[in-house]
C-alpha cells in the first residue's frame, strides 16, 4: 500500500483479517502497522479507533490492542410496542404449567399427556402414512369435518343414549384442530365479550384461560368434596350472574379426577335447562375411564342444552390435534360459522389418519390395553402417596390422568412445587386450576406421563420437600 494510506482504507484490510481471528489475539503494534502500510503513526491510531468504535477490537493499557470477542446481534427495540398495545387485557389468559418441556433426567409428574407406551404409536405413524399418500393431502376438506369422522364421533355418543330423541347427528359435529381450539370456539360462538361463564373450581387451566381470552368473566362455583357441584348452589349462581354458560368436566374432573353420579348429572341438568343455559361438557378423558364407564350427557339431551366437546389428542398423539364439538341447534350453526372464520377447516391429513385409527380392528384391544396400564399406574402411585405422604391424597379417581393432592394446613404449595423441581421432580401447583383464589394448599400429579419405575424416587422425593 502507497504512503498516505488513509486510515478508513487501513480500517477495512485489518477487519477483513481479524474476521477470523480468535478473540484474544494480539494485533500488531501501531508501530509494526506504520512501516506495513506505509502511513503515519497518527493514521494508524486513527484506525485503530475506527475499530475499537467498530466492537471488534479493545486496547488495554500498557498491553496492547487485542481482539474482542465477536459481539452479540443487536437487540430489537420494541419499547414502541408499550403504548401501541395498551395495558394487559384484565383477566387475560395464562398458559398452565403442564405445557412445559422437562429436561430427559427430570421426573415429569406435571405432564398432561400419556407417554408413548400408552399411545397407539404404530398405528399412528402408519395411518399420518397412508393419509400423506392419499388425496387428504391435496384436496380441501368439508369445513364441519370429514364426514365419516363426524358420522363416528356421533355414533361414539349414540351408542350410551337411552331416551328417544337424544342421540345426535353426524350434521350436529364439527370437528375442530383440537380440545383447546373446540373451547375457545364454543365461548366465542354462545358468549359475548363481557358476559359471564361459570365453571366449576377447581377446573382445567384451559378452559379458564379460553374463556378470558374470549372476555369472559368466569365465575367459579364450588365442587361439593369430591363430586359435582351442589345443583342449588348452582341455580343461585345462575341467578346471581344471569349466566348462559356453565363449563364443566362431569366425567374424571382434571384436575381433581372427580365423576358425577347419574343423580347429580340429572339434577344439574335440570338447573341448566330451568335457566335456559348451555352446559359445555367436556369430555375430555372419555377414553381413560378406568372403573367405571363414561355417559356422556348430550346423550340425554334433545333439546340442544349440552354442548359437547371430545378430543382425540391425548389418547392418539399429541401431534393428531383432533377433536369434535357436538351442538344442535343455533348454537351448531354459530360455532361451524366460527370455525370457517377461525381456520377455515381442520387438516384432511390429520382427519383421514385419525378416522383409520378409531376405526380400526385394533383400536379397542388398544384401549383395553391402555386402560389396565393406566390403572397399574395409578395404583402404584396412589400407594406410594398413602405411604409417603399420608392424608394428602383427596380421592382415588376412577378415571382420568390425575390425582389431586392436598398439602397440609400451613403449606406452600407454590414453595413446594419450586423445591421439588430443583430436585428434578416436576408437579403442577395448584393455583393455576382455580378459577379464583385457591382454597388451600394443592397440587396435581400426572401419572400417565413418566416412567412408573420412578413413581417411588419422585415420591421420596416430594416427601422430603414437604
Amino acid at each position: 500500500m502507497s504512503n498516505g494510506s488513509s486510515a478508513e482504507r487501513i480500517a477495512t484490510e485489518l477487519r477483513a483479517e481479524l474476521a477470523g481471528a480468535p478473540a484474544g489475539s494480539r494485533v500488531p503494534s501501531t508501530r509494526s502497522l506504520t512501516d506495513r502500510f506505509g502511513a503515519s503513526p497518527v493514521t494508524v491510531q486513527q484506525a485503530m479507533r475506527l475499530l475499537v468504535r467498530q466492537g471488534l477490537v479493545e486496547s488495554r493499557t500498557g498491553a496492547g490492542t487485542f481482539v474482542r470477542p465477536s459481539a452479540p446481534a443487536p437487540r430489537a427495540d420494541f419499547g414502541w410496542q408499550t403504548a401501541a398495545l395498551g395495558p394487559v387485557p384484565s383477566g387475560g389468559g395464562e398458559v398452565g404449567s403442564t405445557l412445559q418441556n422437562p429436561a430427559d433426567d427430570v421426573i415429569a409428574l406435571h405432564s398432561g399427556y400419556p407417554a408413548d407406551d400408552l399411545l397407539p404409536v404404530r398405528a399412528v405413524r402408519a395411518a399420518l402414512a397412508r393419509a400423506s399418500r392419499s388425496r387428504s393431502a391435496i384436496d380441501r376438506p368439508p369445513a364441519a369435518g370429514v364426514p365419516e369422522l363426524r358420522t363416528w364421533f356421533a355414533h361414539e355418543v349414540a351408542e350410551a343414549t337411552t331416551s328417544a330423541g337424544g342421540a345426535p347427528a353426524a350434521s350436529d359435529v364439527v370437528v375442530m384442530p383440537g380440545g383447546q381450539s373446540a373451547l375457545s370456539s364454543v365461548f366465542r360462538s354462545l358468549a359475548r365479550p363481557g358476559d359471564t361463564v361459570l365453571m366449576e373450581s377447581p377446573g382445567y387451566w384451559g378452559a379458564i384461560a379460553a374463556a378470558r381470552q374470549a372476555g369472559l368473566v368466569v365465575v367459579p362455583v364450588p365442587r361439593d368434596g369430591d363430586g359435582a357441584v351442589d345443583p342449588v348452589v348452582l341455580a343461585e349462581a345462575f341467578e346471581r350472574t344471569r349466566a348462559r354458560l356453565f363449563y364443566a368436566m362431569p366425567h374424571f374432573a382434571n384436575p381433581t379426577g372427580s365423576a358425577w353420579s347419574p343423580r347429580e348429572a340429572s339434577a344439574i341438568l335440570d338447573v341448566v335447562r330451568q335457566n335456559a343455559a348451555f352446559l359445555v361438557e367436556d369430555d375430555w378423558a372419555h377414553d381413560f375411564a378406568l372403573d367405571v364407564p363414561v355417559r356422556p350427557l348430550v346423550a340425554e339431551d334433545p333439546d340442544g342444552h349440552v354442548v359437547y366437546v371430545r378430543s382425540l389428542t391425548k389418547s392418539l398423539s399429541p401431534a393428531v390435534r383432533i377433536a369434535a364439538v357436538i351442538a344442535r341447534g343455533p348454537a351448531g350453526s354459530r360455532i361451524r360459522t366460527d370455525r370457517v372464520i377461525d381456520g377455515l377447516y381442520v387438516s384432511g391429513v390429520l382427519q383421514t389418519a385419525a378416522l383409520e385409527v378409531v376405526t380400526a380392528p385394533g383400536w379397542a384391544a388398544h384401549g383395553r390395553r391402555m386402560r389396565e396400564q393406566l390403572r397399574r399406574r395409578r395404583d402404584a402411585l396412589v400407594a406410594l402417596v398413602d405411604a409417603h405422604l399420608p392424608g394428602t391424597l383427596t380421592a382415588v379417581p376412577a378415571g382420568g390422568l390425575n390425582l389431586w393432592l392436598r398439602l397440609p394446613d400451613g403449606s406452600d404449595a407454590e414453595l413446594f412445587t419450586a423445591r421439588a423441581a430443583s430436585r428434578g421432580v416436576l408437579v403442577s401447583p395448584g393455583a393455576e386450576w382455580f378459577p379464583a383464589e385457591p382454597t388451600g394448599p394443592f397440587v396435581r400429579l400426572n401419572y400417565s406421563g413418566p416412567d412408573p419405575s420412578r413413581f417411588g424416587e419422585a415420591v421420596r422425593i416430594l416427601a422430603d420437600c414437604l
